[in-house]
């Protein structure tokens, strides 16, 4: 299963837990499971169908532009990120 990790912003809606596996086949899948193990925590990953303002998401190293429809693979590790925005 894919390995998530909880940014500290959001551990106080995962009862302090940093870190856990949690199926999905996509991003998408994976906010649902962690919203059934989380009641709550969903309303700050996603926004309708893309992630929630001001957040990104870095599947295996690589940061994403598919939002909730990346596919992730079973030993993929996800990170959701503050957005990170720039230019002049």
């Amino acid at each position: 299963m894919p390995t998530v990790h909880i940014p500290s912003a959001l551990r106080g809606q995962s009862g302090g837990v940093a870190q856990l596996e949690i199926a999905g086949e996509t991003l998408r899948d994976v906010v649902n499971a962690l919203e059934e193990r989380f009641p709550g925590i969903a309303r700050h990953l996603a926004e309708g169908d893309a992630l929630a303002r001001g957040l990104a998401a870095s599947i295996d190293g690589q940061m994403t532009n598919r939002g909730l429809w990346a596919r992730v693979r079973p030993e993929s590790e996800i990170h959701f990120l503050p957005a990170i925005g720039g230019g002049c």
